[in-house]
């Protein structure tokens, strides 16, 4: 019972995830919606862990490398948006055109 609400959850979660990243036009919504759908994917990895075999730990350690690889996208890519917003004085994907200067 509870690995059909985890999976739910996780469905869920991807799926809102995904929605805002295609339609997001704000980088900061954008990296948030990545986020959310690292989460779903951390969920996945528990819950599937804990279903084959309890005692071994392998989908809780490489989760938490997918949380430390996820704060250091977090990390970087609101250092490259805040840099952004210092030259270009907006945080829209659709102005954000790098290759024409």
């Amino acid at each position: 019972m509870m690995f059909e609400h985890t999976l739910f959850l996780s469905v869920y979660l991807f799926s809102i995830g995904l929605y805002g990243l295609i339609t997001s036009r704000n980088m900061v919504k954008a990296l948030m919606c990545i986020e959310l759908i690292l989460n779903s994917v951390n969920i996945n990895l528990i819950t599937f862990s804990n279903m084959i075999d309890n005692r071994q730990l392998k989908g809780d350690i490489l989760s938490i490398f997918v949380i430390a690889i996820a704060a250091a996208e977090a990390a970087i890519g609101l250092a490259i948006v805040s840099s952004i917003y210092r030259n270009r004085k907006s945080t829209s994907i659709n102005q954000s055109n790098f290759l024409n200067n």
